[in-house]
C-alpha cells in the first residue's frame, strides 16, 4: 500500500493528469450537456430521433474517458524518463524511484494499479456527471438522473473498465518507447478522432478482435459492426490484450537500463 500510495501522490502531481481530470469532470459532462441542448432543440423542431437512445449520452463521451487514460497512462511513465530542471541537478526521477523502490517488477505494478484505478474512478464520476447535467437539459424528452443511471446499468461499469484497460495499454506501450509524443498521438487519435480498429474490421472482420473495437462492446448498444462480440467476448479479448502488453512492458521496464 505504501508504493501504491507513493505513486498516486506522484501522479495526481503531474500537470497532465489535472488535465486528464479537468477532461472527465469538466469537458466531457459539458459536451454531454450541449449534445442534450442540441437534441432538445432539434426534437422541438419536429426532428426524429433515429432510434436513439437518450438515456445514453453520457455513455457516447467514454472516447473523452479513454483519451484521459492514455493521457495518464503514458505521462505515469514518461514523466520518470524526463529531465529535471538544471538547478535540480539534471536527473532523472526513474533514478530516486528505483532507489527507494529498486524491484523494478513491483514498481512497475504499482504504476498499474494506480493508473487504472484513477482512470476507471474518473470515467464512471465523468458519466454520472453527464447524466446529472444532459437528462435536465433534455426537457420533456429526459428522465430523472437516478432513471437513467438505473437504465444503464453494467456499461457504466463496461466503459470504465475499457478506458481502464486503454489506459494500461498507454503505459506499455510508453514504457517500450520510453518517451510520450508518439503513443499519445496515436492512441488518444485512435480513441477520439477515429478507431482505426472499427474501421478495418469493417472491411476485415478479424479486425473486431482489436482491442479498442473488441473493447467498445463493453458500453456500446448499437454497434456499427455487422457481427460484434458480445460485451462478455469483448471484455475477454480487451484483458488479453491488455496482459499481453503490461506482459511486454514489464519485461522492458526490468531489463533496461535507468
Amino acid at each position: 500500500m505504501t508504493y501504491l500510495g507513493a505513486e498516486f501522490r506522484k501522479l495526481v502531481s503531474l500537470w497532465p493528469a489535472r488535465i486528464a481530470a479537468g477532461i472527465c469532470l469538466v469537458a466531457a459532462p459539458a459536451i454531454t450537456g450541449l449534445n442534450a441542448n442540441t437534441i432538445r432543440s432539434r426534437l422541438a423542431e419536429g426532428h426524429s430521433l433515429g432510434g436513439r437512445n437518450l438515456t445514453e449520452l453520457s455513455i457516447e463521451t467514454g472516447a473523452v474517458g479513454a483519451a484521459a487514460g492514455v493521457l495518464l497512462g503514458v505521462v505515469a511513465i514518461s514523466s520518470e524518463y524526463t529531465a529535471g530542471a538544471a538547478d535540480a541537478g539534471g536527473g532523472r526521477q526513474i533514478t530516486v524511484s528505483l532507489t527507494s523502490q529498486p524491484r523494478r517488477g513491483l514498481l512497475f505494478a504499482a504504476k498499474a494499479v494506480v493508473v487504472a484505478l484513477v482512470t476507471a474512478a474518473l470515467t464512471a464520476a465523468s458519466v454520472v456527471l453527464g447524466v446529472v447535467v444532459g437528462q435536465p437539459l433534455l426537457g420533456p424528452h429526459g428522465v430523472p438522473p437516478a432513471q437513467a443511471l438505473d437504465a444503464l446499468g453494467w456499461r457504466i461499469g463496461g466503459v470504465a473498465l475499457y478506458c481502464a484497460c486503454m489506459s494500461l495499454i498507454a503505459l506499455a506501450v510508453a514504457t517500450v518507447t520510453r518517451g510520450g509524443v508518439v503513443p499519445l498521438v496515436v492512441l488518444i487519435a485512435n480513441t477520439t478522432v477515429v478507431s482505426v480498429s472499427l474501421l478495418l474490421a469493417k472491411v476485415f472482420p478479424a479486425a473486431k478482435f482489436l482491442p479498442d473495437a473488441a473493447g467498445a462492446q463493453l458500453f456500446v448498444r448499437n454497434s456499427p459492426l455487422t457481427a460484434p462480440l458480445s460485451p462478455t467476448a469483448g471484455g475477454v479479448v480487451l484483458a488479453g490484450w491488455t496482459l499481453l502488453a503490461l506482459g511486454v512492458g514489464a519485461v522492458v521496464f526490468r531489463r533496461r537500463d535507468a
